[in-house]
């Protein structure tokens, strides 16, 4: 017999430069951790550098390469200044996010702006300034953006977040029609509950716990090494056909 086998593309990401936003806790660390493990240049930016200098330390103590810088997204001139002053990333995590759960009748402007702004405008220009190096340097690159459970349906207390995720999500897919003819791809992962530092305190509260397993239906609430994999996969060319599309990581949440 003469079959010649398929090989299947690397999940290697040896030599690629990769950006992360939020970097310094929970699913931001996890993806610059899975990043620089997979053998990408990694870069971590937050507002608090010393979290970000302290987990790039941590990915060089592991063998990995990694820098820290301090930038805050809600400020989109400093975004911009500091892709314009970088050559192109390859990869995006646009991890940046926040929440403020509450019944959509106590949602006050101040409430809407704050979640709205981070998760939804910042993303938004984090990725067109990161893009349009990758089109400057024609370079074909990945951009991955996390979004939620709450991107795909509604929850209880939820209206402001859903409203952000859901914006996420369509923003995703036109980045995606914008973005194909230079060879950028855009997706996003959209976990369930995952514990981090975040919402570990929401989790205190044992009736809000309950609800939240009754809903996953692997009976546990995520970690965020479960969300690495899905990171590598769309960063990598394990993922090339994949674009405008979400991988959602919910424990079976949204499957009923």
């Amino acid at each position: 017999m003469n079959v010649k086998l398929p090989i299947t593309p690397s999940f290697k990401l040896d030599g690629r430069r990769a950006l992360v936003t939020g970097a310094g806790r929970g699913i931001g660390l996890a993806g610059a951790a899975a990043l620089a493990q997979a053998g990408a240049v990694v870069t971590l930016i937050s507002r608090t550098l010393t979290e970000v200098e302290d987990a790039a330390a941590a990915i060089r103590d592991q063998g990995g390469s990694a820098e820290a810088a301090r930038l805050d997204v809600l400020d989109l001139k400093s975004v911009a200044d500091f892709a314009a002053a970088r050559p192109a990333f390859d990869i995006l995590l646009n991890n940046a996010g926040t929440n403020r759960p509450k019944p959509m009748m106590e949602v006050s402007e101040g409430d809407y702006d704050a979640v709205v702004d981070l998760n939804v405008k910042c993303a938004f220009f984090v990725a067109q300034a990161v893009a349009k190096r990758m089109i400057a340097e024609k370079v074909k690159g990945s951009l991955i953006h996390v979004g939620s459970q709450m991107g795909h349906v509604g929850g209880i207390n939820r209206s402001l977040y859903c409203t952000s995720k859901w914006a996420l999500e369509g923003m995703n897919k036109a980045f995606a029609l914008d973005l194909a003819a230079y060879g950028i791809r855009s997706n996003t992962i959209a976990p369930t509950f995952i514990e981090t530092p975040m919402t570990k305190p929401f989790f205190e509260n044992a009736a809000f716990r309950e609800s939240v397993l009754a809903k996953i239906k692997l009976g546990r609430i995520g970690s965020v090494e479960e969300l690495m994999g899905a990171i590598v996969f769309l960063a990598s060319d394990a993922s090339s056909l994949m674009t405008g599309t979400s991988i959602v990581i919910d424990g079976g949440w949204t499957a009923d």
